[in-house]
């Protein structure tokens, strides 16, 4: 039992995350962090594969792991329970005993952010709330080596602004350890509690209902890039007053409906320029944009990039 235990620890103290992600190349990218030295680690994903990533290897032995995914299907099974991370959802797991299986689906672009939890961090930081918190969050801070699954949500409106500035902080160099530090406990506070009475019980079904509205708008979204339906037909298929939506649609996924529309639009462009098959003209049309001038301006602006030049390379964002 012992000589187990020390091939474990041993494996934990070998663990390197950057060879996991080898194959993808300039695809993964540390943000911040240091799991071993500062307990919590930040990291950014946008690659495509041609054949399904094991996305496992990537896990450490140690850690929780939040995964924030913007775009590509993730699929995580622990024992009889399986996760998928879909386009704007997010989650968290635990690789401990027994282990977890995990794949990214190939021919998709991969776009998350994950967010790696020491032990050691987590009880320091969150001991007084032990009682509250999920029980993967809870085995980890107790020390023991199993896994676990979270339930997997839509990404709220306070996570899509977080996203945005994990990857473009707002403060200086200097500041950066404490702002990360800072964003690592909001995190926490978002993602690693439990509810607790009828009030929240309630608050929750109330949200979960908000978070079905808008992934049906964004399914209607998607059928139809070029040409979606109007605003009070959608209302109507999602079952509310188009009013009442738009207000939803923003406070849940952090943008307006418009908004939400242009981002998928121009996604969708991007990716019809990196595989080569169309030149910018006949991206922007297939994406319902009229305007050349006006879909390289909104392209610029999201990508940093003219879209002449982003199939040459993978641009920061």
């Amino acid at each position: 039992m012992g000589a187990s235990v020390s091939a474990k620890s041993a494996a934990a103290a070998s663990f390197r995350e950057a060879e996991a992600w080898r194959a993808v190349g300039a695809g993964w990218k540390q943000l911040h962090g240091s799991f071993k030295d500062l307990g919590v680690s930040f990291e950014w994903h946008d690659f495509s594969c041609d054949a399904d990533l094991d996305w496992k290897r990537s896990f450490h032995p140690d850690s929780v792991e939040v995964c924030i995914n913007l775009a590509g299907v993730g699929d995580v099974r622990c024992s009889e329970q399986t996760a998928e991370f879909a386009d704007d959802t997010s989650g968290f797991y635990r690789h401990g005993e027994p282990g977890l299986t995990a794949w990214r689906r190939a021919g998709q672009p991969h776009r998350f952010i994950t967010i790696e939890f020491h032990p050691a961090f987590l009880r320091t930081h969150l001991a007084d709330h032990r009682k509250a918190l999920h029980p993967v969050v809870r085995s980890a801070m107790d020390g023991e080596k199993v896994s676990g699954l979270s339930t997997i949500e839509r990404i709220g409106g306070d996570l899509q602004q977080l996203v945005q500035s994990l990857r473009h902080p707002p403060v200086s160099a200097v500041a950066q350890k404490l702002w990360f530090h800072s964003k690592a406990l909001e995190v926490a506070s978002l993602l690693f509690f439990q509810t607790t009475n009828e009030q929240e019980f309630f608050c929750h079904r109330q949200q979960r209902l908000a978070q079905d509205r808008v992934s049906r708008v964004i399914a209607l979204l998607k059928e139809n890039l070029a040409e979606p339906p109007p605003l009070e037909e959608i209302a109507k298929r999602v079952g509310c007053s188009p009013f009442y939506l738009s207000r939803t649609f923003t406070k849940e996924a952090g943008m307006t409906i418009s908004q939400y529309q242009r981002k998928l639009r121009l996604e969708r462009a991007a990716e019809l320029l990196k595989a080569g098959r169309h030149n910018v003209t006949e991206a922007a049309m297939e994406v319902g944009y009229s305007s050349i001038s006006h879909f390289s301006q909104a392209f610029h602006e999201m990508f940093k990039c003219c879209p002449g030049l982003y199939p040459l390379g993978a641009p920061k964002r």
